[in-house]
């Protein structure tokens, strides 16, 4: 995967086109992401054991993987990753301007 965890992305299709956020979880087996404050829905719970009061709790869901970019901090916009071998190591950066994501 090309995204990871702490990433800062922005949304390029669906509802929330434009939205900016960090990313807090990755499904690697579905290619899905799970982005803070993004595509968020509404579940109606039932009260139980899990939560003690019912009501309607606003969750958030998984986006495609393919419908989100990473924000490259020098060039302030959505770019594409590429990688490159540092000292043995491969490092993720950035097409257009070789900014280094991997810190």
């Amino acid at each position: 995967m090309r995204i990871r965890v702490k990433d800062k992305v922005k949304v390029i299709s669906g509802k929330d086109r434009g939205k900016e956020g960090m990313v807090e979880k990755v499904l690697i087996l579905d290619g899905k992401v799970i982005v803070h404050g993004i595509n968020i829905a509404k579940r109606h719970v039932k009260p139980g054991k899990a939560s003690k009061e019912g009501g309607i709790m606003s969750i958030e869901r998984p986006l495609s993987i393919s419908n989100v970019m990473i924000l490259c901090e020098k060039c302030a916009r959505p770019v594409r990753i590429g990688y490159s071998i540092v000292n043995g190591k491969k490092i993720r950066i950035c097409k257009k301007c070789g900014g280094v994501f991997d810190k």
